[in-house]
């Protein structure tokens, strides 16, 4: 029995540390990739000069290009969609639905809101910027579904149909404002924010993001037995012992709050929360202990490769990654549904 539990923990780990692997092969190619091709052992040696001051002679140009620009945003796009996978499958165990996502609970919606209501609107004098109005618009949406969600009732429905009017009601905020108020330039320039843009994203950004990725996942993970026991819905769970308001307030307001912080750094991305949990789950089955790491490396690897082809697929011209992730994703979701592997 020993024996088995050692291999276990042996094979978990030695899954981890591939795991980690693949994911830095992944940043380190996306940060060589793009309309200035940088060879790869350029990238590494700029890397290793950053990081352990090696001393490699690295072009000046090209290692500015690889650390403050690619690097950076490889890094936000991995830490984003870490957060959105790990998010979206907490709130698919937690309610018990299979199309919940984090932005069910009207964040993304109130990031519009916010987001616009600075670049409009001017509110904040100049001293807000775009990210700090998204993440407060955010808050305070989250705020409303959550209050709205106790008046309605205790129950998932509740919490769902909180979400759907607070975002359908910071959904028109954002449409009336920008339909009103703002120029043509000043539309799409809000559109492209609100369909995902990585392009502005520096450090600063990556000791935000990271962060919040990391400590969002290990609390997640620390529940995941707690998830396993919502799947058989909150009596079910209660009677297993489980603290189950405890479990709803922290499950939920952790999910908030990585969903927040990442759409205030780079707008909405649509998808990735939706997808990746079921994608996660069709190569490790349901028990969360598996799914929330796998949703994380998943999530992490899709973005980071949707941005390079948001950079690539159109010669001099960057799209929109919540493009990207839309056309990807859909067919990805229909091919998941056809096989029958959605949470049931």
């Amino acid at each position: 029995m020993i024996g088995l539990l050692s291999l276990a923990f042996t094979n978990r780990i030695s899954a981890t540390l591939v795991a980690l692997m693949l994911l830095c092969v992944t940043l380190a190619f996306a940060a060589s990739v793009g309309e200035t091709a940088i060879p790869m052992q350029t990238v590494i040696n700029t890397i290793a000069n950053h990081v352990w001051n090696a001393g490699h002679e690295v072009d000046v140009i090209d290692a500015g290009i690889v650390w403050n620009y690619r690097l950076s945003r490889a890094v936000v796009a991995a830490s984003c969609g870490a957060s959105l996978a790990v998010a979206g499958a907490v709130l698919q165990g937690l309610l018990r639905n299979a199309l919940a996502d984090p932005y069910l609970l009207g964040i993304s919606a109130g990031a519009s809101t916010g987001a616009v209501s600075v670049a409009i609107l001017g509110l904040g004098a100049g001293v807000l910027g775009l990210s700090v109005g998204a993440f407060i618009g955010s808050l305070v949406a989250f705020a409303f579904v959550a209050l709205l969600s106790l008046q309605a009732g205790r129950g998932t429905g509740a919490i769902i149909l909180a979400g759907v009017a607070g975002s359908q009601l910071f959904n028109a905020m954002t449409s009336f404002i920008v339909t009103k108020s703002a120029s043509a330039e000043e539309a799409r320039g809000i559109m492209f924010w609100l369909l995902g843009n990585l392009s502005g994203v520096r450090w600063p950004d990556v000791w935000l993001a990271l962060p919040v990725a990391i400590v969002g996942l290990v609390i997640c993970f620390g529940y995941s037995r707690a998830l396993d026991a919502f799947t058989f819905g909150r009596d079910s769970a209660a009677s297993l012992g489980v603290p189950v308001r405890r479990a709803y307030v922290v499950l939920i307001g952790c999910a908030a709050l990585m969903t927040a912080v990442m759409v205030s750094i780079v707008g909405s991305i649509g998808f990735v929360g939706l997808v990746i949990p079921h994608a996660a789950r069709f190569f490790v089955g349901t028990r969360h202990s598996a799914l929330l790491p796998v949703s994380a490396l998943i999530g992490a690897l899709f973005l980071v490769c949707a941005d390079v082809f948001s950079r690539m697929i159109v010669p001099g011209q960057v799209l929109p990654i919540g493009v990207i992730t839309a056309l990807i994703g859909a067919p990805a979701f229909a091919l998941i549904l056809c096989h029958g592997r959605v949470l049931r």
